[in-house]
């Protein structure tokens, strides 16, 4: 999957937000693609696939993807029907969901979902399973880990 200009200019490993960095808040870097379109390529439907390059906060309170509509569209992601979101503050709205989303942060690649909704992307907390990722809250990053550091594992029992 190729990649794209950026949706927000953003310098590697340089947050988006002017003014820094929150205490705990981490940012990391993702690649987002159309999942669907690797199956068209491959049937020669589409020269090329659709995917960007973005800063995005790793929301453990989330449990699903969040993208704001403007990357959704961009992305050209299907809408897959409706799911309620519930917001920390107790509120609830049925919103959007689109996909096949294809999600790769450092080096790792899983399929997913989003709910369509907001101004930023959120990684919840299925991308962080799916890719066997931890938050290291103190150093503001992500980590593989530390039982396999190679690559991801999925537990099935």
């Amino acid at each position: 999957m190729s990649v794209r200009a950026p949706l927000r200019r953003v310098a590697p490993g340089v947050s988006a937000k002017p003014k820094g960095k929150a205490m705990g808040e981490v940012r990391v870097r993702v690649r987002l693609g159309n999942a669907a379109d690797g199956t068209a390529v491959r049937g020669r439907q589409r020269a090329k696939s659709r995917s960007r390059v973005v800063d995005a906060l790793v929301d453990t309170g989330a449990v699903r993807t969040v993208l704001p509509a403007q990357v959704a569209r961009v992305l050209g992601l299907r809408c897959l029907g409706r799911a309620v979101a519930e917001y920390a503050d107790g509120r609830r709205e049925a919103v959007d969901l689109v996909g096949p989303l294809l999600v790769e942060i450092d080096q790792r690649v899983t399929v997913e979902d989003a709910l369509v909704l907001g101004d930023e992307v959120l990684i919840g907390q299925t991308v962080l399973e799916k890719l066997d990722l931890h938050v290291d809250c103190a150093n503001q990053r992500l980590v593989p880990n530390p039982a396999h550091p190679d690559q991801p594992v999925t537990k099935v029992k």
